[in-house]
């Protein structure tokens, strides 16, 4: 055992010793490598600094060397740019010597003839002065010669003037008047012409009354009833006068509400059939009178749409057209005439390229106020205008029947021919019938206003009313003012007076020389 542990400790000692041996061995190699590989390395380090240095400094000298070149290069340029400059800055001195000799060759010139104009100016003012003097002269010759003071010659030479100018302001209002007159007549003619030849409108006049057959004169004290019972019973229902006068077999029923004069009517026809009258039958009847105007007031209306050709109007618009129907205006049924109002437009509208349906409807529309004027305030113009923008009508329909009769600027050519159309309808020979009071009142003030105009000898109304004829002075208004005098006689006549259709102006002036032989 003893024996076993020291081999091995001796075996262990050995490879430790030899260990130690070999690594000081190894380790001495390795520095000697080590050293001889540093050596290389500082020799190669030196080569590499030393080849490097000599670069640099082969570099730095071609660095120097261009340097040289660029300074060289930037001298000479600056040098050429510093004598360009130095050309310049002469040419530039010798402009502006030149430009100096210039001016004061001017200045030189100016004051030369400053010197003349003064001279021509004193050369003038003698002149001017001594024509001053001859105009004073002569001036005053002309005074006497004349005799004239120089204030009354510029009277006189201005009222020539005056008149000069008058007579050719009249030559070319004529010329321009008549140029004009002969272009749209012939225009006017032919669309009118085809309008009013393709209209063929009946000629009908109603009345604001309506008078009931009796079969008897017995019949009337029947109506009148027992203390007046039944004839009291029959206004206050309708709301109409009865009228019973000498007039044999006849009652007169009066009211200015045409719709409530035919309900009225209806009643009294029907109790009339009946024989039996009596408060309690006629308020059955009168009912039964009304559902039954109300009825054909509808179917009235809606006819007037289809015959007119127009489509959409709001149901309301089609009742108060129905009720046009019971309507009249100067004795002219006025649904009749909104119908040929509507034609008319739409003929005139087609030959003009308008648009028909629209121009139809306007037409149709225009007098659809006088269906409300006997129930709201307003003229049937304002009522018209306004039920037509209650039921959302066409602007152009509303400013249509605003402008019918020239209450507003008509704002397209359908108001301007729905306004022509209805004078045409309203100024036909037959349409229409006035009162004679009235009638001579129209005529009284078409002579009185023409004759208001100083100049004016005489004036007489014609033609019923359609035409006037103005006999003037001939020493007061010449043959070139008589074209302003019409005009002005025109603009008064349409501002201050209403009438249909329209009215000639005929202007007459006439020279007489009367002599006597004895």
């Amino acid at each position: 055992m003893d024996n076993w542990l020291i081999t091995l400790i001796v075996a262990v000692v050995c490879a430790v010793v030899f260990g130690l041996i070999g690594f000081v061995i190894g380790g001495s190699h390795r520095k000697k490598t080590a050293e001889g590989l540093i050596g290389s390395a500082e020799e190669e380090a030196t080569r590499i600094i030393n080849r490097a240095v000599a670069e640099a400094e082969t570099q730095k000298k071609e660095a120097i060397l261009e340097a040289k070149d660029e300074i060289h290069k930037a001298r000479t340029e600056t040098e050429r740019e510093l004598r360009d400059r130095r050309s310049e800055v002469q040419r530039q001195e010798r402009r502006l010597i030149q430009k100096e000799e210039s001016l004061d060759k001017k200045m030189d010139a100016l004051e030369q003839k400053e010197e003349t104009l003064t001279d021509r100016i004193k050369k003038a003012e003698a002149q001017l002065t001594e024509a001053e003097s001859i105009k004073r002269s002569q001036l005053e010759m002309l005074e006497k010669i004349s005799g004239y003071t120089k204030e009354q010659a510029k009277v006189f030479l201005l009222q020539e003037l005056e008149q000069t100018l008058t007579r050719e302001k009249a030559v070319k209002v004529m010329e321009f008047e008549q140029k004009t007159r002969d272009e749209s007549d012939a225009l006017a003619r032919e669309i009118i012409t085809t309008a009013i030849q393709r209209c063929a409108a009946d000629q009908v006049s109603e009345t604001t009354v309506s008078v009931v057959a009796l079969p008897n004169d017995e019949m009337k004290g029947r109506i009148i009833g027992r203390e007046g019972r039944n004839i009291r019973t029959l206004e206050q229902i309708t709301g109409v006068d009865l009228i019973i006068d000498d007039t044999p077999e006849a009652i007169t029923l009066s009211s200015f509400d045409p719709v409530r004069r035919e309900v009225a009517r209806i009643t009294l026809e029907k109790l009339i059939a009946d024989g039996r009258i009596h408060p309690a039958l006629i308020e059955k009847i009168h009912e039964k009178a009304k559902r039954e105007v109300d009825q054909t007031i509808r179917q009235a209306g809606e006819r007037a749409v289809v015959d007119a050709g127009v489509n959409g109007i709001h149901n309301e618009l089609v009742k108060l057209l129905g009720r046009l129907k019971y309507r009249t205006s100067y004795g002219q049924n006025v649904l009749n005439h909104s119908l040929e109002v509507s034609y008319i437009a739409g003929l005139m509208a087609s030959e003009l390229g308008v648009d028909v349906k629209l121009a139809k409807r306007a037409g149709l529309l225009h007098d659809i106020g006088k269906a409300l004027d006997h129930e709201q305030e307003g003229s049937h113009i304002e009522l018209g205008v306004e039920v037509a923008k209650k039921y959302k009508e066409n602007d152009v329909v509303v400013n249509a029947i605003h402008a019918h009769h020239g209450d507003v600027e008509p704002k397209s050519l359908v108001a301007c021919l729905v306004q022509a159309a209805d004078a045409i309808s309203a100024a036909r020979p037959g349409a229409r019938r006035e009162n004679l009071q009235n009638y001579i009142k129209r005529l009284q003030q078409l002579e009185d206003l023409t004759k208001s105009f100083k100049g004016v000898d005489s004036a007489y109304a014609i033609q019923a009313g359609r035409e006037v004829r103005v006999i003037v002075k001939p020493d007061k208004i010449s043959d070139e003012e008589m074209v302003l005098v019409a005009r002005q006689i025109v603009e008064k006549i349409e501002q201050e007076m209403e009438y249909p259709g329209q009215i000639k102006v005929n202007m007459i002036r006439e020279t007489r020389a009367v002599d006597y032989a004895k």
